[in-house]
């Protein structure tokens, strides 16, 4: 297939754009190795866009940028195994409906489902749980077209390569697929409901101990809860007050049937896991070690009632168990994420850097796909596979065709 003329490329907020020479829309797995070699030919660089979700300049190129928004689809299903294949820009709740027909489900999920799932799941994305990896531990096996235009399968059998490649932000190849390990079919039961900040520290060890899933946004003003659409929980509220509260919610496995009420709900499990977000917001999202999780957010919570009190969205705070993705944000450490964000006409850059300085005090790892500061140097230190991983990269891309400038400083 031919390259077509680029143009103008945003994400889903606006905070990131770029203009490309080129952009093409491969179908197929071949299709996207020839333009690889064609854009070798033209020693153009490569990057690849799927939903847009990223907060960090991880798709811009000026070269060639490639959409799979028509390379997607489950492949297979191997219900003995547990395991499906799809292809690299199949949206997630695309993943979620097919499962339902075939009786199984994703082991967890975020709460966003309209993502490219070789993106979300290279990037660190995640859900909350404190037994439960994110989204990039049940990747087994994926296709990679690499800087060469040739196929790397990489199917498992060599973990090192597996460990890489699972979160790996586009910079080692193309994904053209994924093989996923899920879990036979489950419903989760929802609940929500509103707490005060300081008992919401108190049972903190135990909500995240005796439920599957355990998360909560804190809001520091009234208003806080409406620009991330959160529903009004003061009905079910253990506490009278409206400020610096956080709204609650735990979610299990259930046999029992479906239903939904105003703060429950019984459901398929991907029918449960997204809630919806207006993109008004640029998001900073870090993992803190799990140990330090409540002096995290009590430090950030502070800085908001204090220096930052414009700054009013919520912090939303979940938890992530350890993994051995190399470049993995929960790298063999147990994690809680604390995520912050700023909004569209303030001035958010000092806070966000007043966030970053106080969650490296405690060795905390970026999503790589929601804003931070790392540098080339904050990457070797906090993770210690990294030199390995820039190897590896250098070996099958030596060229640096599938870099940009953000990834070359952090991954080159």
């Amino acid at each position: 297939m031919g390259l077509e003329k680029g143009g103008m490329w945003r994400n889903w907020v606006g905070n990131q754009y770029c203009v490309s020479q080129f952009r093409a829309t491969p179908e197929t797995e071949a299709e996207v190795a020839e333009l690889v070699h064609e854009a070798n030919r033209r020693d153009l660089a490569v990057r690849v866009a799927g939903s847009g979700h990223s907060f960090t300049p991880v798709v811009g190129t000026n070269g060639l940028l490639l959409s799979l928004e028509r390379l997607r689809g489950v492949q297979s299903v191997d219900k003995a195994r547990r395991q499906i294949t799809v292809a690299g820009g199949t949206r997630i709740n695309e993943i979620g409906r097919t499962l339902k027909e075939h009786g199984l489900s994703l082991t967890n999920q975020g709460d966003i489902d309209s993502q490219a799932v070789a993106g979300a799941f290279t990037t660190g994305t995640h859900g909350t749980g404190i037994t439960l990896g994110n989204l990039a531990s049940s990747i087994a096996g994926m296709r990679l077209v690499t800087a060469s235009g040739d196929v790397l399968d990489i199917d498992g059998t060599d973990l090192d390569l597996l460990h890489a490649a699972q979160v790996s932000v586009g910079s080692l190849g193309i994904i053209s697929s994924l093989t996923l390990n899920v879990m036979d079919a489950y419903n989760l039961h929802e609940r929500l409901w509103r707490d005060d900040f300081e008992t919401c520290m108190e049972r903190h060890d135990e909500l995240a101990a005796n439920h599957r899933h355990f998360g909560f946004f804190w809001c520091p003003v009234p208003e806080s809860r409406h620009l991330y659409c959160l529903p009004d929980t003061s009905a079910v509220s253990s506490t009278s007050k409206t400020a610096d509260v956080c709204e609650m919610k735990v979610m299990d496995i259930t046999t029992a049937a479906p239903m939904e009420s105003e703060f429950e709900k019984i459901a398929y499990s991907s029918e449960v896991y997204p809630i919806e977000y207006v993109p008004n917001f640029v998001e900073l999202e870090y993992a803190v070690p799990l140990e330090h999780g409540k002096a995290s957010i009590r430090a950030v919570r502070e800085l908001m009632l204090t220096k930052h009190t414009n700054c009013i969205y919520p912090i939303e705070y979940r938890f992530t168990a350890g993994d051995p993705a190399w470049m993995s944000p929960f790298h063999k450490q147990d994690s809680i994420t604390l995520s912050v964000s700023g909004g569209p006409g303030i001035d958010y850059w000092a806070f966000l850097k007043d966030v970053d300085t106080i969650l490296r005090g405690y060795n905390s790892r970026p999503h790589w796909g929601k804003m931070h500061f790392l540098d080339t140097q904050d990457v070797t230190d906090l993770y210690p596979r990294a030199d390995d991983f820039r190897q590896l990269r250098r070996s099958l891309d030596p060229k640096g065709r599938f870099l940009n400038d953000h990834l070359r400083m952090l991954l080159g």
